[in-house]
């Protein structure tokens, strides 16, 4: 199974609703939502859910006030100030946004009162779209380990597109360079960068395909809105001309684009407009790149 993963060097460039209408030309693919921090392709694939289960990620410390003796030894020690004293001075509680769950405050306490739990850290779900089987995720506000949830969607959708004998994985990668956007694109068969005519895009376009380099994953870009500032659009074009980065289309500013999401839908379904015809004639391209 060939796996495209879209990414952007920022939000806001466009790649959800671009893998929304790959989707919708793919006609039967896996789909894979990897922006597990802001996930949104729900909102336009309009999955129905089949099963959902916890992300359980690393350990998070609370007080048990029964065996608490208020030495202050864990308010001493913390390192990330989540040991708060009580209103009134009477013990000690640990905020859970600030606990980084080293475990210092357990092997300090001398009455041993603090537990330490696994902790849940969002939720993951299966569900089933008209354009195939998707997988997404939730990551819980101030949790940790986007990236270890990245790879556990990647690896579900996996599973099930070879259970179902699937030819194509689509991910939509998170925004920007870091741990989840590394997760998203490991193993790609191909990484599409969307990028806008602005100097921050090229900017983010630039750091985004040094890290498909530095991977030795093959790569291609187009931009999006690109008639907005045509002069920057030749300007991105000509930055990339004698790299091994494919540039492989321009799609336009079009209310259609906008009409369509109004609608919860991919905008190729939604009408033949000229951002339609753009994005069908990318996904020909991206096509034969990946030997579909």
């Amino acid at each position: 199974m060939k796996e495209l993963v879209v990414i952007s060097g920022k939000g806001g460039t466009g790649k959800t609703s671009l893998l929304a209408s790959f989707a919708s030309l793919a006609g039967n693919a896996v789909i894979a939502d990897c922006d597990v921090d802001a996930a949104d392709l729900h909102l336009l694939l309009k999955p129905v859910q089949t099963r959902a289960a916890d992300f359980i990620s690393g350990r998070k410390a609370s007080i048990d006030d029964k065996n608490c003796t208020a030495c202050r030894e864990c308010f001493r020690l913390c390192r990330f100030d989540a040991v708060k004293e009580k209103e009134g001075g009477k013990g000690y509680l640990i905020d859970a946004l600030s606990c980084e769950g080293c475990g210092l405050c357990r092997l300090a306490c001398p009455s041993d009162a603090i537990i330490f739990e696994e902790a849940k850290c969002g939720q993951w779900f299966v569900s089933e779209t008209e354009y195939g089987p998707m997988v997404h995720a939730r990551l819980y506000p101030g949790a940790g380990n986007s990236g270890r949830l990245v790879t556990l969607v990647k690896n579900e959708a996996k599973r099930i597109g070879e259970e179902k004998r699937l030819k194509l994985s689509l991910v939509d990668g998170p925004p920007g360079t870091g741990c989840p956007v590394i997760a998203s694109i490991s193993c790609a068969s191909l990484v599409l960068a969307v990028t806008e005519p602005t100097f921050s895009g090229l900017h983010d376009l630039k750091r985004v395909l040094e890290l498909t380099a530095h991977f030795k994953i093959p790569a291609a870009f187009c931009i999006n809105k690109w008639d907005i500032n045509s002069r920057n659009t030749d300007m991105i074009i000509e930055t990339f001309k004698k790299s091994d980065v494919r540039f492989i289309g321009n799609i336009p500013y079009d209310m259609d684009v906008t009409r369509a999401q109004l609608k919860a839908m991919p905008v190729v379904k939604f009408s033949n407009g000229y951002a339609s015809q753009q994005i069908s004639r990318i996904w020909e391209k991206v096509c034969l790149m990946m030997d579909l």
